[in-house]
């Protein structure tokens, strides 16, 4: 659907646009290494913590997250996340010094979030601190008209990212 195109948009766009952009695929991991990579660890925080590790939140203060596929996210990050939205605030995972952030969370989804409500695996509280600004991106095959322009985009990026000159494809 281009989630993550359309967050980067909206951050551009906004206010936060000079501060960072950090973007997590929240279906990407299982759930300690999902709290480890949003909250960060204290060296000693488990067996392998040799250092500290900054999180994906403090990264992103004063500017963006994007939690992409925030329905897979487990009951208890999904409390942990309920908190920073709430307080402003989390600990580090093996930390007991509060660090304080002020971030612009984008979340998104592939699947109808009141349904998760309504099954019980995402918390109604939650949903509700992150149903500020409801956008609905339909699916790329009902946009086909979106197509040429998305071409487009990719292949200056390519280009750009390549330093060569752009091609183009007919259609």
């Amino acid at each position: 659907t281009g989630k993550e195109l359309l967050a980067r948009l909206i951050h551009r766009a906004g206010a936060r646009k000079d501060e960072p952009m950090i973007v997590l695929n929240c279906a990407a991991l299982p759930e300690s290494l999902l709290e480890d990579e949003l909250l960060g660890h204290e060296k000693g925080a488990y067996t392998g913590a040799t250092g500290r590790k900054i999180g994906k939140f403090e990264l992103a203060d004063k500017g963006t997250i994007f939690l992409d596929e925030i329905g897979e996210m487990s009951p208890g990050m999904q409390s942990k996340l309920l908190r920073i939205l709430q307080e402003g605030v989390f600990y580090r995972v093996g930390g007991n010094k509060s660090i304080p952030v002020d971030v612009r969370v984008i979340a998104a989804t592939n699947r109808p979030l009141l349904d998760l409500v309504a099954r019980g695996t995402l918390r109604e509280d939650l949903y509700y601190r992150l149903n500020v600004v409801p956008i609905e991106v339909p699916p790329l095959r009902q946009r086909a008209d979106d197509i040429p322009t998305l071409i487009d985009i990719f292949l200056a990026e390519a280009a750009a990212s390549n330093r060569e000159k752009r091609k183009t494809i007919d259609d």
